[in-house]
């Protein structure tokens, strides 16, 4: 039986991607779960993070988010039983690789509530409270900068079935033409590309003035454009430009590990009575007090799926970042 793993010989390299025989599977301990595998998400691995944590390992375990059927449970697990369906997320300390047919996973780190919401179909997780909590309040329009991925995808889908205006960016005509192929459709995609768009500009006109509820950033810039040493990142919104199209009241969740605000900016804030949410995808895995509480676990809308032999140069696609949807490997 086959595993798939990720290399990374020495930091800064580029990460490859091996098959690996695995020995037989040890004896399922008390609460254990043995599940056969009938499809797996294949998610960026952050290598960077896995440093920080002091994680780093010589085979990185690939493929987090898992669905399939349960073959056996160990003696103290209550919830599961053999032939239910389930789906869940390994932590980031696993051992198994979930691009695999046959993995022993903690009854903490599986779910069964499977749901569709509107749009919405069945897979991962959403991976951070933040969103969804200031979905479900209600607010009514949302910014989401630079949707590419598939956290992106599944974010402008949960604040649609909630009724919310979403306006969204895009960093090229691609992903331009696939955010106006979402069903149901946004309120407006911003073509960035070019960067002759004045993004604050575009949502307040949209909004009448009155700017947005909830912005979602997938990274900010933190200076001018000269002053940025990628080209990339040029394209991010200014954090300025994001301060100004927040309304009052508004909340602002930031994927940038590294924001810095300067006291004009925090007495914008302040004025307008916002806030600002920093979003870690990785965070209900790194906590303990949050294992167990898995409740509704979702994907956004999917490729057609993979088959076991493409795994390896797919997972090398979305380590590159080259991936817009979720990519999954069905056995």
């Amino acid at each position: 039986m086959k595993a798939l793993y990720g290399q990374q010989n020495s930091p800064g390299e580029e990460m490859t991607f091996v098959f690996q025989e695995r020995e037989n599977i040890p004896a399922t301990r008390d609460h254990d779960v043995k599940v056969q595998v009938r499809a797996c998400a294949l998610s960026w691995v952050d290598t960077k993070l896995l440093s920080e944590i002091k994680l780093r390992k010589e085979l990185v375990p690939v493929g987090r988010e898992i669905s399939g059927v349960v073959l056996e449970v160990g003696s103290k697990v209550t919830f599961f039983q053999p032939d239910d369906e389930v789906v869940g997320i390994l932590p980031l300390d696993s051992e198994e690789s979930g691009v695999c047919e046959v993995i022993l996973v903690h009854e903490h780190y599986l779910g069964t509530r499977w749901r569709i919401l509107g749009g919405v179909s069945l897979g991962a997780h959403l991976p951070s409270s933040s969103w969804f909590q200031a979905v479900v309040s209600g607010w009514s329009v949302s910014v989401t900068l630079r949707v590419t991925g598939p956290f992106g995808t599944i974010a402008i889908q949960l604040a649609q079935h909630r009724g919310a205006k979403v306006i969204s960016t895009a960093h090229s005509l691609e992903d331009k033409q696939y955010l106006e192929r979402l069903r149901p459709a946004g309120a407006r995609v911003i073509d960035v590309s070019h960067g002759k768009i004045d993004v604050a500009e575009s949502c307040l006109e949209e909004t009448g003035g009155l700017g947005v509820d909830i912005v979602l950033d997938a990274g900010v810039r933190l200076f001018s454009a000269e002053d940025e040493p990628a080209p990339k990142s040029q394209l991010l919104p200014h954090k300025h430009d994001i301060i100004t199209l927040l309304g009052v009241g508004g909340h602002w969740i930031t994927t940038e590990k590294n924001l810095q605000l300067d006291p004009p900016d925090s007495h914008s804030l302040f004025l307008k009575g916002a806030t600002v949410s920093f979003l870690n995808d990785e965070i209900w895995n790194l906590s303990n007090v949050q294992q167990g509480k898995y409740l509704d676990i979702l994907w956004p809308q999917l490729d057609e799926p993979i088959p076991l032999y493409e795994a390896k140069v797919s997972m090398e696609i979305v380590q590159k970042n080259q991936a817009r949807k979720r990519q999954v490997i069905q056995f």
